[in-house]
């Protein structure tokens, strides 16, 4: 899996690509996430249109980047999953957990 990410005053924007299966990015993300957590970051929005498969352990990190926000009063928002995606999302009832928008745009407007 690829990522990058950009940062604003209180929101940290990660842009995946690839099959997120989380053991070799997956720390290295949650110290990304955490650092930016402790420099005031109340938001995350993960653009995961670009990933093409999530194992368990892919979504381990997604869950725990979503509870590190949420302790800290924030919110993680995912932007345009795949279909193959969303379904897994759907089949282990996580559609109901995850905040999960079609665009960035719509992501900002339930943050303001």
């Amino acid at each position: 899996m690829n990522y990058s990410h950009t940062t604003t005053a209180d929101q940290l924007k990660l842009t995946f690509s690839g099959d997120l299966i989380g053991e070799n990015n997956g720390a290295e993300l949650v110290e990304l996430v955490n650092d930016a957590i402790n420099s005031g970051k109340k938001y995350c929005l993960i653009d995961i249109s670009d990933v093409r498969y999530i194992n368990s352990s892919g979504i381990g990190v997604l869950i725990t980047i979503l509870t590190k926000f949420r302790n800290k009063g924030g919110e993680l928002f995912l932007i345009k999953p795949s279909e193959h995606v969303k379904k897994l999302l759907i089949i282990t009832k996580l559609q109901a957990i995850f905040n999960i928008v079609d665009t960035e745009q719509e992501a900002l407007d339930k943050i303001n």
